[in-house]
């Protein structure tokens, strides 16, 4: 019986150690921008990074402190980006971003989707692991001018 224990143990402790070790499925649309969904295995190591927001340019007018949205978009990127070099993660481990943009004034209160297109892309166009994403529109954000929020989740395998 003892021998029959062993090697049942082996393969149980390989069985776990190899889902453990499993990458994350982004299984993507047509369109290449987004993934549609992310699969992330058991035993994964998760990241939450909080609603990140711009900070402002330095000699912009107060009206538009904050720049445009392209700008903004770059702005948070940024430091998210710092936050996850210095947790040990980077771009092609973010599994879901949440985008919340306000209407830009001179574009007719309407949110610059393609402003912030352009930003994201400076990112994500070269990668071939796009994480799962929601874009909306929002009244407002913590400061007037500010037009861009961005939160994420990360996961990579331990």
């Amino acid at each position: 019986m003892r021998n029959l224990l062993l090697p049942a143990a082996l393969v149980a402790f390989a069985f776990a150690a190899g889902s453990a070790s499993a990458e994350n499925t982004h299984i993507n649309p047509s369109n290449g921008f987004i993934s549609s969904a992310v699969k992330v295995p058991a035993g994964s190591e998760m990241l939450y990074v909080s609603g990140i927001t711009p900070e402002a340019v330095p000699g912009a007018p107060a009206d538009r402190s904050f720049g445009d949205t392209k700008t903004q978009t770059d702005s948070v990127l940024k430091r998210i980006g710092a936050i996850l070099t210095a947790q040990g993660y980077g771009w092609e481990d973010v599994v879901m971003m949440r985008v919340l943009l306000v209407g830009d004034p001179t574009k007719g209160g309407g949110m610059d989707f393609a402003g912030m297109m352009e930003g994201y892309n400076a990112v994500y166009g070269s990668l071939k692991k796009k994480p799962a994403r929601i874009t909306s529109q929002v009244a407002g954000l913590v400061r007037p001018g500010m037009m861009v929020e961005i939160e994420v989740q990360a996961a990579k395998k331990p």
